[in-house]
């Protein structure tokens, strides 16, 4: 049977789409993750987190290290890790390749296949960060020897490389359709964007409505940050409405890669949330708008929707944070972005089942696996057996 040259232009497309996505790592599984940050010195064991978040029936998580500890619990758990390859490291990295080799067979290699580790972060928030300036340069080169490690360990087609931005990047974001890179970012964003186009890396950007709402609560409602009813915003340009910020500034993004020239490659939001507690200056922290944005945050992701201007993708982000860390330096609501207190008690309700958050037997039961429940419960029935005899 003869294929005429459209169907076999058509097929072979399709094969090389199919090839690249088999060969591209896919570091998130579903729709909601969860930033797992550890700057505390009350947290349950990695162990115990491991059994909090499959109780949560949490799949993915972000770590800013490569803890091994923390590697080590989560092996057999199948929940999906990214890993933090922090600043300090990118100027040795950026320079030269055997380093990277070693850091990764050092505390990425080893703990495969059990631990499922899909990604490495290189960096977090480095453009932008007018205190490290002297890093955005070293950014580029030090991902592409950390990918090439990777791809010299034949990893690649399991760990994503990736590097998170802070909304610092943009120069505006205010309607979506207008949002631009700031002009001494573009050019090491560009350059940068393209290695990610190359290696089929998507763009990981931290979006906090919270922030922007801090910043001026005169003109921005609140309803429309907390994903509450309220009459949203018109972008005339593309002629589209926006109900909550969230989406808008994940679009916003979207603008940004667009006029940058990367249109087709995927955002996923790296870091979002919202405090329960915060100082006077910080507007909106509290435990009632904290539950209501995670709680519609939830469902939002839940129902596996993309954005207005990208409808067919579907929005995949990390919350911020797990726990409350209580030795994070800033404001008071840097220690407060926790849907877990430290005991792994829930902060507040969104939904989550599985805990306990009041009496420390019902503290206990929240971290012990089904296999402990049983035992638990046998040891019960056994004693009341003896009481009887």
């Amino acid at each position: 049977m003869a294929f005429s040259p459209f169907w076999l232009s058509f097929f072979l497309v399709f094969s090389i789409a199919t090839i690249n996505a088999a060969l591209t790592a896919q570091a998130f599984t579903g729709t909601y993750g969860i930033n797992y940050g550890r700057i505390a010195d009350n947290l349950p064991s990695p162990e115990n987190v491991v059994t909090l978040l499959k109780a949560a029936k949490i799949k993915n998580i972000r770590i800013y290290d490569a803890n091994h500890e923390v590697l080590t619990a989560f092996n057999g758990s199948g929940i999906e890790i990214v890993v933090g390859l922090g600043g300090d490291f990118l100027t040795e990295m950026s320079v030269n390749e055997d380093r990277a080799m070693s850091w990764i067979k050092e505390n990425v290699q080893p703990f495969l296949p059990g631990t499922s580790i899909r990604g490495i972060a290189v960096g977090n928030e480095i453009l932008a960060n007018k205190d490290r300036q002297d890093l955005w340069e070293v950014l580029l080169p030090a991902a592409k020897n950390v990918y090439n490690a990777l791809d010299r360990l034949d990893l690649t087609k399991v760990v994503q490389v990736q590097s998170p931005h802070s909304q610092g990047v943009f120069a505006n974001s205010f309607p979506p359709s207008s949002c631009i890179f700031k002009e001494d970012i573009v050019p090491y964003m560009k350059p940068l964007l393209q290695f990610f186009s190359q290696i089929g890396s998507p763009f990981f950007i931290n979006a906090y409505p919270f922030l922007a709402y801090m910043s001026d609560p005169e003109h921005i409602d609140l309803k429309y940050a907390l994903f509450q009813s309220n009459r949203g915003i018109y972008d005339a340009k593309t002629k589209l409405h926006y109900d909550n910020m969230f989406d808008a500034q994940i679009d916003a993004a979207y603008a940004a890669l667009e006029k940058a020239g990367f249109g087709k490659m995927e955002i996923i939001v790296s870091e979002t949330g919202w405090p329960s507690r915060g100082d006077e200056s910080e507007a909106g922290a509290s435990e009632k708008n904290a539950r209501t944005y995670n709680s519609n945050l939830r469902k939002r992701l839940a129902k596996k929707k993309g954005t207005p201007y990208r409808r067919k993708i579907p929005v995949k982000a990390y919350v911020f944070a797990l726990f409350n860390e209580n030795l994070k330096p800033g404001g008071t609501s840097e220690r407060n972005f926790g849907l877990f207190k430290a005991d792994g008690s829930i902060a507040y309700d969104i939904g989550f089942t599985g805990l306990k958050p009041s009496s420390a037997a019902s503290s206990l039961l929240s971290f012990m696996g089904i296999g402990s429940s049983y035992m638990l419960v046998f040891a019960s029935c056994a004693a009341i057996l003896l009481l009887i005899f």
